[in-house]
């Protein structure tokens, strides 16, 4: 049992790790996906600029009003600010939490801090009309950006169809709605290529660490979940509680499986220094060679690059249908 101080330690340990990746927690899903790229097309001529006022509705029910575009934006994860770039937003981002790092252009921007610790006072500061946040956020600091008439919308995308909708809706708020689809477009090429290499493929069992003291999954309903599915993978973990549980050593050996995925979280976390590990030598992943550390910042941000995150570990689980 671990005890209390350890307890307050490792969860405040794998809550950096998770906000780097931007990828947990529940949220309000969307009702309708966008989920045919044909359709997009055939559209795309009849997309129109926004008309503002516009009556927003984010993932935790909250509902804004912007009066008008957007041009001043403050985005508080880096899965927000890739979307913001990738749809030509750029040039309005004002300010950025201390996490992102991607485009290279988004290290320029004004830090304001973290989900942890966000500078209010820089914030209001940067005099942003639009803060976009991944997931709630503090009661305390919405309450004093709105004060400041700041408008607020919290997000949290789960799926590669949430991710997505978000960027529909980021398009539509920000009057760049034919960016937002072409975006979109370029996601659904890129996820339809890796599922029709899978297709028909055997499925190969998986297990994704989370953390590694103690031992954790990817469990059901999380991110990395659902690219292990997509790619043609089996996560031996879907059946545990909770969406990133604590795993038994003894579990993982008695379900064996055939490819051990993680992310480079810390610089000691090493291939060899896993298959070291006490306990693992009869794992297949590790006889096999088949362990593979991953970057965080492809597979487990849900923001366009995600696709790519479906495509690494694609071709981990599935290398010959790469070839």
């Amino acid at each position: 049992m671990i005890k209390s101080k350890f307890a307050k330690v490792l969860v405040l340990l794998l809550s950096l790790v998770l906000i780097m990746g931007a990828f947990t927690g529940c949220v309000k899903k969307k009702e309708e996906n966008i989920d045919d790229k044909s359709e997009i097309n055939n559209n795309e001529s009849n997309i129109t600029g926004t008309i503002y006022p516009l009556e927003v509705e984010d993932d935790f029910g909250n509902k804004v009003t912007i009066e008008n575009e957007p041009k001043r934006i403050v985005s508080l994860a880096p899965s927000h600010t890739e979307i913001l770039f990738a749809i030509g937003l750029g040039e309005r981002v004002v300010g950025v939490s201390n996490y992102c790092d991607y485009p290279e252009e988004a290290k320029n921007k004004e830090k304001v801090g973290d989900s942890f610790n966000v500078n209010v006072e820089k914030i209001i500061e940067l005099s942003p009309d639009l803060v976009i946040q991944y997931g709630q956020g503090k009661e305390e600091v919405n309450k004093r950006l709105k004060e400041a008439g700041i408008k607020v919308l919290s997000y949290e995308p789960e799926s590669i169809d949430d991710v997505i909708n978000l960027i529909d809706e980021l398009g539509k708020i920000t009057n760049s709605g034919r960016a937002a689809k072409m975006t979109i477009v370029d996601m659904m090429t890129k996820r339809d290529f890796v599922l029709s290499r899978v297709a028909g493929k055997k499925k190969v069992k998986v297990f994704y660490e989370v953390w590694d003291q103690p031992l954790m999954a990817a469990g059901p309903g999380s991110f990395i979940d659902e690219l292990i599915n997509l790619a043609g993978g089996e996560n031996i973990a879907k059946d545990a509680q909770g969406k990133y549980p604590q795993f038994d050593l003894e579990q993982l050996i008695e379900r064996n499986p055939d490819v051990y995925l993680t992310a480079k979280d810390r610089e000691d976390k090493t291939v060899d220094s896993i298959k070291a590990r006490i306990g693992y030598e009869n794992i297949n992943a590790i006889k096999n060679d088949r362990v593979y550390i991953l970057d965080p910042n492809i597979i487990s941000r849900p923001g366009p690059r995600i696709v790519d995150g479906l495509e690494l570990i694609a071709r981990k689980i599935h290398p010959e249908a790469f070839k």
